[in-house]
């Protein structure tokens, strides 16, 4: 699966933000503890902008920015024979970013998704406006099978089910996850003391209320 794959799996801005918050407030759920989680979310990225995001800590991460114009997604698979430190010249893979449109240019520019020379971290990139009826990307000449890292990196924003998240959570955590109080998040139905406990007996709903607000989950 390359990025024409990925854009026609994705779902719509509202569904993929609501997705993208039970991630998050499932991960403070997980790790109450954790100052260095898998999902985040932050509801005050930048004013009128919210970012979803997503970091492995092996160097792979996405980033999804809603903003008042719609949707822009970057993915960075650090090994990728598309990263730009896999090129001669070290630039983004043609195509990746040329036909970004304007309102979305900024986040290309954007300091937190770029080195210190300027030089975005990006194999992967989408965007859409409230009025399109789909996700676009670029008109890309893909190496070999077209390993952009669209396949993996995305995979429970494709994969949209309870129990694709149970399965990698318990992967990752190494410990047992309810699947019920997973469909609960995966509703959107606000967060109660029974959910937080099946999830993880450890810590209380009073412990985690503020993290999980923060997502943008809601709690009440």
């Amino acid at each position: 699966m390359t990025v024409y794959d990925l854009a026609r799996r994705l779902p719509a801005i509202p569904d993929l933000r609501a997705l993208c918050r039970a991630l998050a407030a499932l991960d403070v759920l997980l790790s109450p503890d954790s100052d260095d989680r898998y999902h985040l979310y932050d509801t005050a990225w930048a004013p009128g902008e919210e970012l979803a995001s997503m970091r492995d800590g092996a160097g792979n991460e996405y980033s999804v920015v809603f903003t008042a114009a719609g949707a822009y997604i970057r993915g960075f698979d650090h090994e990728s024979p598309m990263s730009p430190y896999a090129t001669n010249d070290e630039e983004p893979w043609p195509g990746v970013l040329d036909d970004v449109p304007d309102v979305f240019r900024k986040c290309v520019a954007e300091p937190a998704f770029s080195d210190e020379y300027g030089t975005p971290y990006v194999t992967v990139c989408l965007w859409r406006e409230h009025s399109d009826t789909a996700w676009r990307h670029g008109t890309i000449a893909f190496p070999g099978k077209g390993d952009d890292g669209a396949d993996w990196l995305f995979a429970l924003l494709t994969e949209r089910t309870p129990e694709a998240f149970r399965e990698w959570a318990q992967d990752y955590y190494e410990t047992p996850v309810d699947l019920d109080a997973v469909r609960h998040l995966y509703a959107g139905q606000p967060l109660t003391a029974d959910v937080v406990t099946a999830l993880n007996p450890a810590t209380t709903l009073a412990a985690v209320a503020d993290g999980v607000a923060a997502t943008g989950y809601p709690t009440r």
